[in-house]
């Protein structure tokens, strides 16, 4: 199957899912391929045959674009060089969540949560410590006497009813003992935060020193500017006064300017932001919901709150989700 079949066969579960999904990321730098929204939960999705060409600063920008859009960055995959994905199971890639198509097809479509996370040194699962523990005393076992059944230490035992993880293998020997489930599920749209390390939101890249006036331009109407370097746009402005983001571009107008102020609005409607793209000779003051705004529009208002205004009259409102 071709990369693009495989890409439209994904985006067709998640509209089957229920998924308001935007168009395709087609031009290049993209960190994530589209974005989907159900309900309260947004994603942004990078799929690749190979998870292993997931590099670290891709990951790295799927973080950030995940904290400032208060969405889950996601990688669905078919192998790895050595391996076929198993269904079921959640993998992480610098700290971003990989499922394979069938576990992202039983958890969007059919609604059914992994239960199966990998970690070096093998697959684990989540088990419910409480329910452990009421089990183990319901029985009158002692933390010995279930060590002693598992094959493991009394220390083992004490740390899994304190929270510790389970390797598969102790997990259904578990299950088997008490005749009841004991395994919790992976929460993949929660950032899965409980089953990996808790990692700071990385760095932000440098802007490049071309955006400057926009970037200054930004800020001066209110907005943090947040420097993106792997998306379709440049940067992610964030309002202060209030819960917005504007998706924030910038080049020479060109036939490849149109094409990713149209990708901004699709990315916008989905994400629920505004999207705006500065350009040195505007021809037009809105492409598809994205404002198009020159910098010699920019450098004639002596007031910037007008940037602001010709901003919000020249761009889609962001859909209500």
């Amino acid at each position: 199957m071709s990369r693009s079949a495989f890409v439209g066969n994904v985006m067709a579960m998640l509209v089957d899912a229920g998924f308001v999904v935007s168009d395709r990321c087609s031009i290049r730098p993209k960190s994530f391929d589209v974005a989907a929204r159900r309900g309260e939960d947004l994603i942004l999705l990078k799929i690749l045959g190979n998870i292993d060409g997931f590099d670290a600063q891709t990951g790295e920008e799927m973080r950030r674009l995940g904290t400032y859009l208060d969405a889950t960055p996601l990688v669905v995959g078919l192998r790895t060089r050595d391996e076929d994905l198993n269904p079921g199971v959640v993998y992480f890639r610098h700290g971003v969540p990989v499922l394979s198509p069938d576990t992202a097809m039983e958890l969007f479509v059919e609604e059914v949560p992994p239960l199966i996370y990998a970690a070096p040194g093998g697959l684990y699962v989540n088990i419910e410590s409480e329910t452990l523990c009421e089990e183990r005393e319901a029985r009158g076992w002692s933390l010995g006497r279930l060590a002693q059944e598992l094959g493991v230490s009394r220390r083992t035992v004490s740390k899994y009813e304190d929270g510790m993880n389970a390797s598969i293998e102790i997990a259904m020997e578990l299950e088997d003992l008490f005749e009841r489930p004991l395994a919790t599920p992976v929460e993949v749209l929660e950032g899965a935060e409980d089953v990996r390390k808790s990692e700071p939101t990385p760095s932000p890249p440098e802007m490049d020193p071309d955006d400057a006036v926009i970037v200054t331009v930004m800020t001066q109407a209110g907005f943090q500017v947040h420097p993106t370097s792997r998306s379709p746009f440049k940067a992610i402005s964030e309002d202060e006064e209030g819960p917005l983001h504007v998706l924030t571009g910038h080049s020479t107008y060109s036939r490849t300017a149109e094409k990713r102020a149209k990708l901004m609005a699709s990315i916008g409607r989905v994400t629920g932001t505004r999207s705006v793209y500065f350009v040195d000779d505007a021809r037009e003051e809105s492409i598809d919901g994205t404002a198009i705004v020159s910098r010699d529009e920019v450098e004639d208002m002596g007031d910037v709150d007008d940037v602001r205004e010709m901003i919000w009259d020249r761009s889609a409102e962001p859909a209500q989700h």
